[in-house]
């Protein structure tokens, strides 16, 4: 019986993915909840590094209706150590969301929900609600776009011929969920930024693999071009980072003064040339509900 390119492909991967893919909490469910939890979590964090952080997240914020009765403080309390604090507010809204309106069951319905975009809609379409849809990220761009455009590095501007290119490739497989999963796996463990050719699955199809193997793909030192940060003239590192400073300071010290804070969270803080900076990173967290200012003195959010 004669077997597709598209056919021979999945079932590669799928067979691959059998053997060497990860066993991970959020992959053996079809709970949306827990899904877009792990999903949030993983946006620039390790694997390694959620798997701790989710698990506590579950005990204490099990289901949609246990999140959107949080607080602020409690959310940011969880969040802790995750860092872009604002997702875990972002994920509390969103389950209040759910919660009063139900839970979506579409990608069209999850990207109406504030703080859902393309990637996480597709990757809840795909893993509870089994719809056939590409999440593309970063990962699946680089394998993807290596195996249906030849393109050695992808860029976001490819991601729709991705995705329209990948419907193919899911069509073909009973279990079309999982591709995107062993997808993920391909890229964490063979093809990465300068890949493992000689060890891939689907090497045989890849238009780009023999390139690679002979060395005729020049490896970029970026892949992608990063987005620009605000960075305070003089400082060692973005304003994000001195906000994650501030937020953990508030945090661990209850009521500090907000005087205090600039020479604890920068040493080489200078009172006359950086406290307007400072303040103004005070006054972004508090309009985020993150913190309160309470006259001289500041204190995590008590808001709703």
């Amino acid at each position: 019986m004669y077997t597709s390119p598209k056919t021979s492909l999945s079932s590669q991967l799928l067979r691959w993915y059998e053997t060497h893919g990860r066993t991970l909490p959020w992959r053996e469910t079809r709970d949306a909840y827990r899904i877009l939890v792990s999903e949030v979590m993983l946006q620039q964090t390790q694997v390694s590094r959620v798997l701790g952080f989710y698990d506590r997240w579950m005990e204490t914020f099990p289901n949609w209706n246990e999140l959107a009765k949080a607080t602020n403080a409690e959310v940011i309390t969880m969040w802790a150590g995750l860092g872009y604090n604002r997702r875990g507010l972002m994920l509390r809204d969103i389950a209040r969301s759910v919660a009063k309106n139900s839970e979506p069951t579409t990608e069209d319905g999850w990207r109406i929900l504030k703080g859902i975009g393309p990637y996480t809609a597709a990757a809840l379409a795909v893993f509870a609600n089994h719809k056939r849809t590409m999440p593309v990220d970063t990962n699946i761009r680089r394998v993807l776009g290596r195996l249906l455009l030849a393109k050695p590095f992808s860029q976001l501007d490819d991601d729709e011929r991705i995705r329209r290119k990948s419907i193919d490739l899911m069509k073909s497989s009973r279990k079309f969920w999982e591709i995107p999963q062993a997808l993920f796996d391909l890229a964490t463990i063979v093809c990465k930024k300068t890949p493992s050719c000689a060890e891939c699955p689907l090497r045989k199809q890849c238009p780009m693999a023999e390139k690679f193997i002979a060395g005729r793909v020049r490896i970029p030192k970026a892949a992608i071009k990063k987005a620009k940060e605000t960075i305070q003239v003089g400082k060692s590192h973005p304003d994000r980072i001195y906000r994650g400073r501030i937020l953990r300071l508030v945090r661990e010290n209850p009521r500090i003064k907000e005087s205090a804070v600039g020479g604890r969270i920068d040493p080489s803080y200078n009172s006359v040339n950086d406290a307007q900076w400072v303040r103004a990173m005070i006054d972004r967290m508090i309009a985020d509900g993150m913190i309160e200012r309470d006259r001289s003195t500041l204190h995590l959010s008590k808001g709703q």
